[in-house]
């Protein structure tokens, strides 16, 4: 950390936020392997038929996320990045006592709305790095950053999946004591990342997610970075979406096998994000990491779609991991292109593209999913990866393409 907030905040503050992106995946990552289940013991339904449902409760999370991202975002850029983080994250653990307690489907819904709106704090928390270090240390820092958040999913998955093996509702007391522990935590442990001269006033306007969008066009290279995470996050939806339902549909896993799978994952992208991304950007640059990567990482969808057997699907997650060094050194490049002042505002605007692809991207890899997993027409469970994979390598040529007009 450099300069005048490096003296005013320790390294604990920004081992703290990690901890807060470590909760927030940790809470996520528990209700993944239980999820199938629950929906089908409220429901009665397939997993086919259910995958759709939970296509819908994504769509109503990522909706949220999409309309409150650059609200909370802007929120911290005027009032600081320590009371949006500690109040969105104890409201998040609320919310998972609410959906713990759901009697029906229309209370999950209810849940999941609320998880959209507090889970926008994401921006808040990546505003940190830009207040804490320098331009050329943020793509370290955000690797770390979302090294937190893959480490959530590799204790959150294992946990869940141990736990939905005495009751599928148990993930989300575990995840509420997380959550609400979590921000009690830090109400004594969090200091403050964005001084007072470095703040700037609330601003409906810009504050929405056009808004934001809209003032991140000003600079298109930024703009350009936006379209490839908007692609990137769409391919990313099949597996957000589908491949638990995938997996338990396919080759018959359990909440175990399922828990075991995404903690194998998390393994792997911890040591990509956290570890393998700094090194990379400091010894090839931040414009070659995010190529390299996604040239590595692209194939594991094809691997996914063509599946014959569980050790291709392990094999899939080994190699998409790689991909993880792709999105902070693209953060890098961007925050690299904007105002010391704006930073939450950029973090805004991609958690609101994120948001984007998170709302529409569920129906439509859940519905293709529907369509070819069940017994009419051509049977190819492995569709919505297939989908995953155009889109991926479509994703590839924009950043090639964006990327040619940085000198390295």
């Amino acid at each position: 950390m450099t300069g005048e907030i490096s003296r005013q905040v320790s390294k604990s503050t920004f081992g703290f936020v990690a901890f807060i992106v470590f909760v927030d995946m940790m809470g996520i990552g528990l209700i993944v392997p239980v999820m199938p289940a629950l929906l089908e013991s409220m429901t009665g339904l397939s997993d086919d038929q259910t995958a759709g449902i939970g296509g819908w409760l994504l769509f109503a999370y990522a909706l949220m996320q999409f309309l409150f991202a650059p609200v909370i975002g802007g929120l911290s850029d005027q009032f600081g990045r320590r009371p949006i983080l500690l109040v969105t994250l104890f409201l998040l653990g609320i919310d998972y006592i609410i959906m713990a307690l759901a009697p029906d489907l229309w209370w999950l819904f209810v849940g999941r709305i609320i998880s959209g709106i507090m889970g926008a704090s994401w921006a808040a928390a990546n505003s940190c790095v830009a207040d804490v270090a320098g331009p050329e240390d943020r793509g370290r820092l955000f690797g770390i950053l979302g090294g937190a958040g893959a480490f959530g999913f590799v204790v959150g998955p294992a946990i869940g999946g141990v736990l939905g093996e005495y009751s599928v509702r148990a993930p989300f007391v575990a995840a509420a004591v997380l959550a609400i522990g979590g921000s009690l935590l830090g109400f004594f442990v969090l200091r403050e990342t964005l001084p007072e001269n470095r703040r700037r006033a609330f601003s409906m306007k810009r504050a929405n997610p056009l808004g934001t969008i809209t003032q991140m066009a000003q600079t298109p290279i930024v703009l350009g970075f936006l379209g490839v995470i908007f692609l990137l996050q769409m391919a990313a939806q099949a597996t957000m979406a589908v491949w638990s339902y995938y997996v338990r549909f396919r080759f018959e896993w359990s909440e175990l096998d399922i828990g075991l799978g995404a903690t194998l994952y998390g393994v792997l992208l911890v040591g990509s994000q956290a570890g393998l991304t700094g090194m990379m950007i400091k010894k090839f640059g931040a414009k070659r990491t995010a190529i390299v990567g996604l040239l590595i990482g692209l194939p594991s969808y094809l691997i996914s779609a063509f599946a014959i057997g569980s050790w291709m699907i392990i094999l899939a997650i080994v190699v998409g991991t790689v991909a993880g060094v792709t999105f902070p050194a693209m953060q890098q490049m961007m925050s690299e292109r904007i105002s010391e002042d704006a930073q939450g505002e950029l973090q805004g605007a991609v958690a609101s593209t994120m948001s984007i692809t998170s709302i529409i991207g569920p129906v439509i890899m859940t519905a293709t999913f529907g369509y070819f997993a069940d017994d009419e027409g051509l049977f190819f469970p492995g569709a919505p990866f297939l989908l995953a994979a155009i889109l991926g390598y479509a994703s590839l040529l924009m950043l090639w393409r964006v990327t040619s007009r940085i000198k390295d």
